[in-house]
């Protein structure tokens, strides 16, 4: 039985700098994405592309000694159907609310964490902690990353066109109100709903730098009593 140091220190040069390669490419594609507004952005696509990486590294070196000893078997075959299963329980993970999608980098974090256990599975145990040290960095570092740098830039910006339905003698207060609430608020407009006398449709366009724009404008005026209807669309999709 090899020892401690052997067994946690048989990574070359060549493997190392592939797997700290796929994470800097995966970066440099996820921030393209996230500057864009897209819902996969950083931390997703760094995972898919370390998770690639240890697949294909697997693919090719985890189970050359095991021909060896059962030189019928074929012992990719079950471990290649580990990429059908996840890609079920990651797709579960993902949702849709609204025009936000939820669960993306969870699934992508399931990915890389079945390739991980496939490197256990190969007794390749230094690569596998390899990568799920990476893993967790970038979700927990990048996160930091996308919180400090990305909301800066101006591409992040979101404009969307609100429109509230309300009485007539609550239109100064909800103003009052919407100004307080969206102080990058561009324009705003009074017209009558045409639903029911004394009804008003006050509409206005704000720019907001969040990914789920929609969802949070809603959450900032979806409890004020005075307004009866709202509707809020994207300008920018």
């Amino acid at each position: 039985m090899p020892d401690l140091h052997t067994m946690f220190f048989i990574l070359d040069g060549d493997i190392i700098c592939r797997i700290f390669l796929s994470a800097i490419l995966g970066f440099v594609i996820g921030l393209e994405r996230e500057i864009t507004n897209k819902s996969a952005g950083l931390r997703t696509n760094i995972l898919v592309c370390i998770g690639s990486c240890l697949f294909t590294i697997l693919s090719i070196y985890g189970f050359s000694n095991a021909l060896s000893i059962y030189p019928m078997g074929d012992p990719a075959r079950v471990a290649a159907q580990v990429l059908t299963g996840i890609g079920f329980i990651g797709g579960g993970t993902v949702l849709r609310h609204g025009t936000s999608i939820y669960g993306l980098t969870t699934a992508a974090a399931l990915w890389v964490t079945a390739s991980v256990g496939m490197a256990c599975g190969c007794g390749k145990y230094s690569l596998a902690i390899l990568c799920a040290l990476i893993s967790v960095a970038t979700l927990t570092l990048i996160r930091i990353f996308e919180r400090n740098c990305i909301p800066k830039t101006q591409k992040n910006n979101r404009i969307l066109k609100v429109s509230v339905i309300v009485s007539d003698e609550d239109f100064i207060s909800v103003t009052e109100m919407i100004n307080k609430k969206f102080p990058e608020i561009e324009e705003i407009s009074k017209k009558d709903a045409g639903l029911e006398q004394n009804k008003i449709k006050i509409t206005f366009k704000v720019t907001i730098c969040c990914k789920n724009a929609v969802d949070y404008a809603f959450n900032q005026i979806k409890d004020e009593s005075k307004i009866q209807a709202i509707s809020i669309k994207e300008l920018n999709e």
